[in-house]
């Protein structure tokens, strides 16, 4: 086996997938999923480093203290009933005034990695909004074993508000008011089916194995799923020859569960991505689909199999579409860019005077830097917000 092939573990179960097959294929979503989320060594299984320095990739909660901290005021203005942060200034009609206490406010971060984000969050909500963290649960729903155990150790100081759950048991418990959903870079990490126009007709990626060569390969073949062909007219793009797309069914099916446990609250996904008309213009001819390791960029994911991260850009135009099915109004789409300066980012520069570049302000304003102009995030970086206001008491007398 070539060492690129990826870890052996990680290889070996896919291969075994493909023994089972009539032609020895697996779908490239399939052959993605068991590439990051293998038992016990797909990417997100294994216990390594994963964000930062020493990993693969950066994230905005890995950049400072400021993400964590602004979400804090976004949480806080709907936790105490005031105006909604991210609402055009209308007063949020949780169904307590502004002289009232603050109601139960149930966060839920949905993959939290490391848990640094909720860290950030909650020191914040702590300093500045002690009477909102005082009513504040916060669950984290994360899959794997190993970043659960880091989640509980960065957040220790926070334990009494921490809880956990998995998502399946989570997503068919009944409805709740007050709920924030986060998802940080969640919807990405989703395994995607990769497809290819050709010759007026679909075609979908599958991954065999090239025994000449001990490695992966891919093999097109014609695309006959119907949930996949109707995905693809519903776009309504009009696509070229030979255009390769990224097709993430999971990611609507997802919005539209949390839509269900969401009887008021917010939905709040950030991720990288763009609407329809960008993810399916002339420049992205062969996809979005990228590949991370050592900081390095590909766009070969059938090498490394469970050693690199494998994502793909979301489509917020189906997440704003599915967010709307789920009875989500209104919903708001922004570049983090734009999300951060409505949440006060340019409030936090200080006086930038001190000779040290390494103090903490040097380093906070290089933070806020890397976050409102770096092209990798500033722009490319999405904020989708989706909204559902608590019902009037009319409303409820006929629940």
């Amino acid at each position: 086996m070539s060492e690129s092939a990826g870890h052996p573990a990680v290889v070996a179960a896919i291969r075994e997938r493909m023994a089972a097959s009539p032609d020895g294929a697996i779908t490239f979503r399939d052959y993605m999923e068991l590439a990051l989320y293998h038992e016990p060594h797909g990417y997100y299984r294994e216990e390594r480093v994963k964000i930062g320095r020493d990993g693969d990739f950066y994230t905005s909660a890995s950049i400072g203290t400021l993400m964590g901290e602004l979400l804090a005021a976004h949480v806080a203005a709907y936790g105490a009933g005031g105006r909604d942060a991210a609402s055009a200034g209308e007063r949020d009609a949780a169904a307590h005034g502004p002289d009232a206490a603050p109601a139960p406010l149930r966060l839920v971060e949905w993959g939290g990695g490391t848990g640094r984000l909720a860290l950030h969050l909650l020191d914040e909500l702590r300093r500045a909004h002690p009477d909102v963290y005082a009513h504040t649960t916060y669950m984290l729903i994360e899959s794997s074993g190993y970043h659960r155990r880091l989640q509980a150790e960065t957040l220790h100081e926070h334990a009494a508000l921490i809880r956990f759950a998995d998502g399946e048991v989570w997503a068919e418990e009944p409805p709740e008011d007050h709920l924030i959903v986060i998802a940080n870079e969640l919807v990405d990490a989703f395994p995607v089916h990769r497809m290819r126009w050709r010759e007026q007709r679909w075609e979908e990626c599958a991954v065999v194995w090239d025994e000449r060569r001990k490695a992966f390969g891919e093999l097109w073949r014609p695309a006959d799923d119907p949930a996949l062909l109707a995905h693809a007219d519903a776009l309504g793009v009009a696509w070229r020859e030979g255009q390769q797309a990224e097709f993430n069914l999971a990611a609507a099916e997802w919005v539209r569960r949390v839509g269900r446990r969401i009887r008021s609250g917010q939905l709040i996904v950030i991720d990288y991505g763009d609407v329809s008309a960008e993810l399916y213009a002339a420049h992205r001819q062969l996809g979005t689909l990228m590949c991370y390791r050592r900081h390095q960029a590909s766009a070969d994911a059938l090498v490394y199999a469970g050693e690199q991260d494998v994502t793909a850009h979301v489509n917020f135009s189906v997440c704003l579409a599915a967010a709307a099915d789920a009875g989500f109004s209104p919903t708001r789409l922004q570049t983090q860019r734009e999300f951060l300066v409505e949440l006060g980012i340019l409030g936090k520069l200080q006086d930038a005077h001190d000779p040290n570049p390494f103090s903490e302000k040097a380093r906070r304003n290089r933070a806020i830097r890397q976050l409102l102009l770096s092209d990798q995030m500033s722009e490319l970086f999405k904020v989708m917000t989706a909204y559902k206001h608590p019902a009037s008491a009319e409303e409820e007398a006929v629940r």
